[in-house]
């Protein structure tokens, strides 16, 4: 089989390494032509994944129609905010034969749609596509060392997940299969946001137990607003749920743990982002997540919070403190 995968970053490498001895051939696109360029003559993405080399089978490009080109699996690893526009270039060069795969984490600003929902609005005026969208406790460093992972593939089409986990799935990357496309991507888009509220608790030097309550609690406030939304309690208690929402929340890798931690060491949020090469996705689904919220009428009181903090200049010590003083109640 060959593989397109759309983004050229972390997340987008790390996928290509780990995937290529499952394929015959895999085409990187790229946006930036320069890093294309370096990544096909040192086979190395220098900027994103420094230290892995390209396998032999992989190439990167920046045409659209080459990286599609004969591909039977498209993944899209692109931040969410370019989603819609690549999914629309792609257009001309996609087949119905295709299976669309993203491993995007985030939702629409705006529209408030679920990035498979921006796929499928995109990809609707040529063909109604097999969609999948793949998610769960990866940092792209490990992934690419070739460290044991574990993640789930979600589509509502039972076929089209299990054809992805038996083309994704290897000795160090086991994939599970699920139906909840809803609650896979609303897990994987507000644990970003619970993420910075946990940088922000280390960066106040609060301890474990701290740390404890606020996964737990950021949690329920998660599966809360994936319920309302139609999604399935179980898969907030799985790999995509629970299991991403510990890893972000704890791991040094994790980049909007660390726009917490930065946050509450007195930085302002311009300064962190204009200091980051890679997007914390958690910074713009926090707006998204307070809309949502007010759709569905859910109580999300740490994305509120961080929502002050990050565009409000919230003190990060007072929204932990108003956290702690909301009016009681049952768990």
């Amino acid at each position: 089989m060959r593989l397109a995968v759309i983004g050229g970053g972390s997340w987008g490498s790390a996928l290509t390494i780990v995937l290529a001895p499952r394929f015959q051939s895999i085409r990187q696109w790229i946006f930036e032509k320069d890093l294309a360029s370096q990544i096909q003559e040192t086979r190395e993405n220098d900027v994103y994944l420094p230290g892995f080399k390209l396998p032999p089978n992989a190439a990167a490009g920046t045409s659209l129609g080459w990286a599609l080109e004969e591909a039977e699996i498209v993944l899209g690893v692109m931040p969410s905010h370019h989603a819609r526009r690549l999914y629309v270039d792609l257009l001309p060069h996609a087949k119905e034969t295709m299976t669309f795969v993203s491993a995007t984490k985030g939702i629409e600003t705006g529209s408030l749609l679920r990035i498979s929902q921006v796929m499928k609005t995109a990809l609707a005026p040529r063909f109604t596509p097999r969609i999948a969208v793949l998610s769960g406790p990866t940092f792209a460093r490990e992934v690419a060392q070739g460290e044991p992972a574990a993640v789930v593939v979600a589509s509502e089409d039972s076929e089209v997940a299990s054809q992805v986990q038996t083309a994704f799935s290897g000795p160090t990357f086991r994939l599970y299969t699920n139906q909840d496309t809803v609650g896979v991507e609303v897990a994987a888009a507000l644990k970003n946001v619970i993420a910075i509220g946990a940088g922000v608790c280390r960066g106040l030097g609060l301890g474990n137990n701290t740390q404890a309550a606020l996964i737990t609690r950021g949690l329920a406030e998660i599966t809360r607003l994936a319920i309302a939304m139609g999604g399935q309690p179980k898969t907030l208690a799985g790999l995509a749920g629970l299991g991403d929402l510990v890893l972000t929340c704890n791991g040094d890798l994790s980049r909007n743990r660390m726009v917490g931690i930065e946050l509450a060491k007195g930085r302002t949020l311009a300064e962190i982002l204009g200091s980051m090469s890679m997007v914390a996705e958690g910074v713009e689904t926090c707006d998204a997540a307070i809309a949502l919220g007010a759709e569905y009428g859910v109580d999300l009181p740490i994305t509120n919070e961080m929502h002050a903090v990050l565009h409000q200049a919230k003190s990060p010590r007072q929204a932990i403190r108003d956290l702690m003083e909301r009016s009681l109640k049952e768990e």
